[in-house]
């Protein structure tokens, strides 16, 4: 062999090893990489879990405070057992006559419908008492239809775009 073939298998052997330890240094940095990613979802559960358990915590020491209130200020207790009724009648007990100057009771109003209509009844007017007729939806306006198309097109030009957010990171996550 001369020193020319013998420089050419050298460095043959040489990139090889370059590119060996390229692909090896690219597999690590893909790895740490997905573990950075794990970590940060990781973060951000742990965050609302913190923004729940203050929550919670916030709502406990306001019953603390009410409870308190009511002690202190207002004089109330919580309802023993023994002033719970077990019936209408039973509670009615406590009321007390009519006075001579008082109301007259609140009365319910109801109306028996006949029970033989079937279908949907008419919509009637609650000023006139006439039917009224509903416009017609079969075909759609040009108003409604340039509104949907102006929607849909400044739906297309928002910056927000979850689903575009997903697919860029199930396809970060899959490299």
């Amino acid at each position: 062999m001369t020193g020319s073939r013998l420089r050419q298998i050298g460095w043959l052997v040489v990139l090889a090893a370059v590119a060996a330890l390229f692909f090896a240094l690219s597999f690590q940095v893909h790895a740490v990489k997905s573990e950075v990613l794990l970590a940060e979802r990781q973060i951000i559960a742990l965050e609302r879990e913190t923004t729940m358990l203050e929550t919670e915590f916030q709502a406990r020491a306001n019953q603390r405070q009410l409870s308190e209130w009511n002690a202190v200020e207002f004089g109330l207790l919580a309802a023993r057992p023994d002033q719970y009724v077990e019936s209408e009648r039973q509670l009615a007990a406590f009321g007390e006559k009519r006075g001579l100057a008082a109301p007259a009771p609140i009365r319910v109003a109801s109306a028996d419908l006949p029970k033989a209509e079937s279908g949907p009844r008419e919509m009637l007017s609650p000023v006139s008492g006439r039917p009224v007729t509903l416009a017609a939806v079969d075909a759609p306006d040009t108003a409604t239809t340039f509104a949907e198309s102006v929607g849909e097109l400044l739906a297309e030009a928002s910056p927000i775009r979850p689903a575009q957010a997903r697919t860029f990171l199930s396809a970060e996550a899959g490299e």
